[in-house]
């Protein structure tokens, strides 16, 4: 299985008798699952039906979807003639009833509700509807065939990410003893700055392991690397995972921040692990702006 990207769209053309319909639907990133649908006219069933199908299919995204009806051989606009000719006798006997002269205008007319009718209307045939319902959900796999498509690219450049990060913190590891060293320098002088001060023995222990304890990088290491195979496991998982990717980073970066913490202000070899930690946290943001868009 492999991610999906929020990114996508899809088109659908077909006819069932004399109709001919036209499918649309694009979606971008968004934080849950956010549905817009243009559809005919009297679609409110239709539109419950359709809502459901999107919703069973897909998890997270902005997704605008648009369904266009053409009847064959039909001029597309018809009139209601009954409803018409009841509004122009009530004007005509409103008119003489107040001896008011004047015509009447269709244009006014033809703008009152349930005046016109078109092609614009969802039909009541079952069928048609049983067939624009098939044809939604070969829509949304087309849609998901190329969000998975965008998600392959996604995934590849996150995977790339992870080596980078897991190479950095290597590194970490490797210098983790320049750490401890010049950590271990700051102790030594600590401690001598208390014997002056004729400091009493606890007070001097309680330092020394305080200044041991902020030194090491170890746990921080650890961490990381743990997050960054659950990354991996994620990936592999593919579906819906987008939220718990975004988590992950934001872990990352956390423990990033915390090695930062334990190297600033130290010179030498130490120094390496601050440009690395600085590169951790620039690997890491890279990742989250390209899980924003993960499903």
């Amino acid at each position: 299985m492999t991610i999906r990207s929020m990114t996508g769209f899809a088109q659908l053309k077909g006819e069932q008798g004399r109709t001919a319909y036209t499918f649309a639907a694009k979606s971008v990133n968004h934080r849950f699952l956010d549905l817009h649908l243009r559809l005919p006219g009297r679609s409110e069933l239709f539109e419950q039906q359709l809502r459901k199908l999107f919703k069973d299919k897909m998890h997270r995204g902005h997704v605008e979807v648009t369904l266009t009806l053409e009847y064959a051989g039909a001029s597309g606009i018809s009139v209601n003639q009954e409803l018409v000719a009841g509004y122009v006798k009530a004007f005509r006997q409103l008119s003489d009833e107040l001896d008011l002269h004047g015509e009447v205008d269709l244009n006014a007319v033809f703008r009152l509700n349930g005046a016109l009718s078109g092609s614009s209307e969802m039909p009541e045939e079952a069928e048609l509807q049983a067939t624009l319902l098939a044809a939604a959900a070969e829509l949304i796999d087309l849609l998901n065939a190329n969000r998975r498509s965008e998600g392959d690219h996604t995934c590849a450049e996150l995977e790339s990410r992870m080596d980078q990060l897991e190479r950095n913190t290597a590194e970490v590891e490797t210098l983790r003893g320049a750490v401890l060293q010049a950590h271990l320098e700051r102790i030594r002088a600590r401690m001598a700055e208390l014997l002056e001060g004729q400091a009493e023995p606890e007070r001097i222990l309680q330092e020394a392991a305080l200044l041991a304890e902020r030194s090491d990088v170890q746990e921080e290491i650890v961490r990381l690397l743990t997050h960054i195979k659950h990354f991996r496991g994620l990936l592999e998982e593919g579906e819906d995972v987008g939220k718990k990717l975004d988590f992950l980073l934001q872990e990352m970066n956390r423990e990033a921040n915390t090695m930062l913490s334990k190297t600033t202000g130290l010179a030498g070899d130490a120094m390496r692990i601050t440009e690395l930690g600085l590169a951790l946290k620039s690997d890491i943001e890279k990742s989250r702006e390209q899980v924003q868009n993960v499903e």
